[in-house]
Protein backbone atom coordinates (compact mmCIF):
# COMPACT_ATOMS: atom_id res chain seq x y z
CA UNK A 1 0.00 0.00 0.00
CA UNK A 2 2.86 2.36 0.85
CA UNK A 3 4.49 1.64 -2.51
CA UNK A 4 1.24 2.49 -4.29
CA UNK A 5 1.00 5.72 -2.29
CA UNK A 6 4.55 6.78 -3.18
CA UNK A 7 4.14 5.78 -6.82
CA UNK A 8 0.92 7.77 -7.08
CA UNK A 9 2.47 10.84 -5.47
CA UNK A 10 5.46 10.69 -7.82
CA UNK A 11 3.19 10.30 -10.84
CA UNK A 12 1.01 13.20 -9.71
CA UNK A 13 3.93 15.57 -9.24
CA UNK A 14 5.50 14.43 -12.50
CA UNK A 15 2.24 15.27 -14.30
CA UNK A 16 1.85 18.64 -12.58
CA UNK A 17 5.30 20.13 -12.04
CA UNK A 18 6.63 20.60 -15.62
CA UNK A 19 6.45 24.34 -16.31
CA UNK A 20 4.19 24.81 -19.29
CA UNK A 21 0.95 26.37 -20.42
CA UNK A 22 -1.13 25.09 -17.51
CA UNK A 23 1.34 26.31 -14.88
CA UNK A 24 1.56 29.74 -16.52
CA UNK A 25 -2.20 29.92 -16.79
CA UNK A 26 -2.79 29.04 -13.13
CA UNK A 27 -0.30 31.67 -11.95
CA UNK A 28 -1.99 34.26 -14.15
CA UNK A 29 -5.45 33.28 -12.92
CA UNK A 30 -4.28 33.54 -9.32
CA UNK A 31 -2.88 37.03 -9.97
CA UNK A 32 -6.02 38.27 -11.71
CA UNK A 33 -8.80 36.62 -9.72
CA UNK A 34 -7.30 35.67 -6.36
CA UNK A 35 -6.44 32.31 -4.84
CA UNK A 36 -10.01 31.36 -3.93
CA UNK A 37 -11.49 31.73 -7.42
CA UNK A 38 -8.37 30.44 -9.17
CA UNK A 39 -8.54 27.32 -7.00
CA UNK A 40 -11.29 26.18 -9.37
CA UNK A 41 -8.69 26.00 -12.12
CA UNK A 42 -6.30 24.14 -9.82
CA UNK A 43 -8.97 21.53 -9.09
CA UNK A 44 -9.66 21.27 -12.83
CA UNK A 45 -6.05 20.46 -13.68
CA UNK A 46 -5.73 18.02 -10.77
CA UNK A 47 -8.98 16.29 -11.70
CA UNK A 48 -7.74 15.59 -15.22
CA UNK A 49 -4.45 14.30 -13.81
CA UNK A 50 -6.49 12.03 -11.55
CA UNK A 51 -8.47 10.78 -14.54
CA UNK A 52 -5.24 10.05 -16.38
CA UNK A 53 -3.94 8.16 -13.35
CA UNK A 54 -7.18 6.15 -13.21
CA UNK A 55 -6.84 5.14 -16.85
CA UNK A 56 -3.20 4.28 -16.20
CA UNK A 57 -4.06 1.71 -13.54
CA UNK A 58 -7.14 0.30 -15.29
CA UNK A 59 -6.51 0.31 -19.04
CA UNK A 60 -2.74 -0.08 -18.91
CA UNK A 61 -0.57 -0.26 -22.00
CA UNK A 62 -3.56 -0.95 -24.27
CA UNK A 63 -4.31 2.78 -24.45
CA UNK A 64 -0.72 3.94 -24.96
CA UNK A 65 -0.54 3.32 -28.76
CA UNK A 66 -3.83 5.17 -29.27
CA UNK A 67 -2.55 8.18 -27.33
CA UNK A 68 0.63 8.28 -29.41
CA UNK A 69 -1.40 8.19 -32.64
CA UNK A 70 -3.40 11.31 -31.77
CA UNK A 71 -0.48 13.15 -30.19
CA UNK A 72 0.25 15.28 -33.28
CA UNK A 73 -3.37 16.45 -33.89
CA UNK A 74 -3.72 17.24 -30.20
CA UNK A 75 -0.53 19.29 -30.33
CA UNK A 76 -1.92 21.55 -33.06
CA UNK A 77 -5.29 21.82 -31.37
CA UNK A 78 -3.44 22.86 -28.24
CA UNK A 79 -1.48 25.49 -30.20
CA UNK A 80 -4.68 27.07 -31.55
CA UNK A 81 -6.39 27.01 -28.17
CA UNK A 82 -3.35 28.55 -26.45
CA UNK A 83 -3.13 31.37 -28.99
CA UNK A 84 -6.81 32.20 -28.49
CA UNK A 85 -6.44 31.96 -24.73
CA UNK A 86 -3.38 34.21 -24.79
CA UNK A 87 -5.30 36.86 -26.73
CA UNK A 88 -8.23 36.64 -24.31
CA UNK A 89 -5.90 37.01 -21.32
CA UNK A 90 -4.03 39.97 -22.81
CA UNK A 91 -7.09 41.78 -24.17
CA UNK A 92 -7.95 43.67 -20.93
CA UNK A 93 -4.55 45.38 -21.15
CA UNK A 94 -5.64 47.10 -24.38
CA UNK A 95 -9.19 48.04 -23.44
CA UNK A 96 -9.98 51.61 -22.55
CA UNK A 97 -10.89 52.05 -18.92
CA UNK A 98 -14.50 53.03 -18.43
CA UNK A 99 -15.27 56.42 -16.93
CA UNK A 100 -16.03 56.32 -13.20
CA UNK A 101 -19.70 56.10 -12.26
CA UNK A 102 -20.80 58.93 -9.98
CA UNK A 103 -24.37 57.87 -9.32
CA UNK A 104 -26.33 54.67 -9.74
CA UNK A 105 -30.06 54.32 -9.26
CA UNK A 106 -31.34 50.93 -8.22
CA UNK A 107 -35.00 50.21 -7.58
CA UNK A 108 -35.07 48.96 -4.02
CA UNK A 109 -38.18 46.95 -4.79
CA UNK A 110 -36.52 44.84 -7.48
CA UNK A 111 -33.10 43.24 -7.13
CA UNK A 112 -33.45 42.00 -10.69
CA UNK A 113 -32.89 45.53 -11.94
CA UNK A 114 -29.37 45.43 -10.53
CA UNK A 115 -28.64 42.18 -12.32
CA UNK A 116 -29.99 43.60 -15.58
CA UNK A 117 -27.85 46.71 -15.17
CA UNK A 118 -24.77 44.55 -14.69
CA UNK A 119 -25.61 42.55 -17.82
CA UNK A 120 -26.11 45.74 -19.87
CA UNK A 121 -22.60 47.00 -19.15
CA UNK A 122 -21.21 43.65 -20.27
CA UNK A 123 -19.72 42.50 -16.98
CA UNK A 124 -19.23 38.76 -16.89
CA UNK A 125 -18.34 37.34 -13.54
CA UNK A 126 -15.47 34.88 -13.42
CA UNK A 127 -16.30 31.97 -11.12
CA UNK A 128 -14.34 29.03 -9.77
CA UNK A 129 -16.62 26.69 -11.73
CA UNK A 130 -15.88 28.41 -15.04
CA UNK A 131 -12.16 28.21 -14.35
CA UNK A 132 -12.57 24.54 -13.41
CA UNK A 133 -14.16 23.77 -16.79
CA UNK A 134 -11.69 25.89 -18.77
CA UNK A 135 -8.53 24.53 -17.17
CA UNK A 136 -9.85 20.95 -17.29
CA UNK A 137 -10.37 21.22 -21.06
CA UNK A 138 -6.93 22.75 -21.59
CA UNK A 139 -5.24 20.08 -19.47
CA UNK A 140 -6.94 17.34 -21.48
CA UNK A 141 -5.35 18.59 -24.72
CA UNK A 142 -2.07 19.79 -23.22
CA UNK A 143 0.61 17.94 -25.25
CA UNK A 144 3.01 17.73 -22.30
CA UNK A 145 0.41 15.97 -20.18
CA UNK A 146 -0.60 13.65 -23.03
CA UNK A 147 3.00 12.61 -23.76
CA UNK A 148 3.73 11.89 -20.11
CA UNK A 149 0.45 10.03 -19.75
CA UNK A 150 1.39 7.76 -22.64
CA UNK A 151 4.70 7.00 -20.95
CA UNK A 152 3.01 6.48 -17.60
CA UNK A 153 0.47 3.92 -18.76
CA UNK A 154 3.10 2.10 -20.81
CA UNK A 155 5.41 1.66 -17.84
CA UNK A 156 5.34 -0.55 -14.80
CA UNK A 157 4.49 2.33 -12.45
CA UNK A 158 2.25 0.02 -10.45
CA UNK A 159 2.41 -3.79 -10.51
CA UNK A 160 -0.02 -5.58 -12.80
CA UNK A 161 -1.19 -7.74 -9.89
CA UNK A 162 -1.94 -4.76 -7.65
CA UNK A 163 -5.18 -4.97 -5.67
CA UNK A 164 -8.12 -2.65 -6.19
CA UNK A 165 -7.27 -0.89 -2.93
CA UNK A 166 -3.69 -0.27 -4.07
CA UNK A 167 -4.89 1.10 -7.39
CA UNK A 168 -7.30 3.41 -5.58
CA UNK A 169 -4.51 4.64 -3.32
CA UNK A 170 -2.34 5.28 -6.38
CA UNK A 171 -5.05 7.41 -8.02
CA UNK A 172 -5.85 9.37 -4.86
CA UNK A 173 -2.16 10.03 -4.20
CA UNK A 174 -1.67 11.24 -7.78
CA UNK A 175 -4.67 13.55 -7.49
CA UNK A 176 -3.57 14.93 -4.10
CA UNK A 177 -0.01 15.53 -5.29
CA UNK A 178 -1.18 17.30 -8.43
CA UNK A 179 -3.71 19.40 -6.51
CA UNK A 180 -1.13 20.51 -3.93
CA UNK A 181 1.14 21.77 -6.71
CA UNK A 182 -1.62 23.50 -8.66
CA UNK A 183 -2.85 25.27 -5.51
CA UNK A 184 0.71 26.38 -4.81
CA UNK A 185 0.80 28.00 -8.26
CA UNK A 186 -2.52 29.82 -7.82
CA UNK A 187 -1.50 31.00 -4.36
CA UNK A 188 1.81 32.31 -5.68
CA UNK A 189 -0.07 34.09 -8.45
CA UNK A 190 -2.47 35.68 -5.97
CA UNK A 191 0.47 37.04 -3.96
CA UNK A 192 1.80 38.66 -7.11
CA UNK A 193 -1.66 40.04 -7.79
CA UNK A 194 -1.74 41.75 -4.39
CA UNK A 195 1.46 43.55 -5.24
CA UNK A 196 0.17 44.58 -8.67
CA UNK A 197 -3.08 46.11 -7.46
CA UNK A 198 -4.78 48.90 -9.34
CA UNK A 199 -5.50 49.47 -13.04
CA UNK A 200 -1.83 49.57 -14.08
CA UNK A 201 -1.03 46.38 -12.21
CA UNK A 202 -4.02 44.62 -13.75
CA UNK A 203 -2.87 45.65 -17.22
CA UNK A 204 0.65 44.41 -16.56
CA UNK A 205 -0.64 41.09 -15.25
CA UNK A 206 -2.96 40.65 -18.25
CA UNK A 207 -0.29 41.54 -20.78
CA UNK A 208 2.44 39.36 -19.26
CA UNK A 209 0.10 36.40 -18.75
CA UNK A 210 -1.25 36.58 -22.31
CA UNK A 211 2.22 37.00 -23.81
CA UNK A 212 3.53 34.03 -21.84
CA UNK A 213 0.70 31.74 -22.97
CA UNK A 214 1.19 32.80 -26.62
CA UNK A 215 4.94 32.15 -26.27
CA UNK A 216 4.16 28.65 -24.99
CA UNK A 217 1.89 28.13 -28.01
CA UNK A 218 4.74 29.12 -30.34
CA UNK A 219 7.08 26.74 -28.56
CA UNK A 220 4.56 23.91 -28.87
CA UNK A 221 4.22 24.63 -32.60
CA UNK A 222 7.98 24.49 -33.14
CA UNK A 223 8.54 21.22 -31.26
Amino acid sequence: MLEALLAGAIAGYALAIPVGAIAALLITLGARHGARVAAGGAFGAATVDGIYATVAVTAGAVIAPLILQIEEPLRWISVVVLVVLGIVLAWPAFRRQAAPITAVEIDEHSAADADASTARVGVRRVTAWRLFVTVSALTLINPVTVVYFAALIGSSTIPADATAAERAVFVLAAFAASLSWQLLLTTAGSLVGRVLTGPKGARVTALVGGALVIALAVRAALV
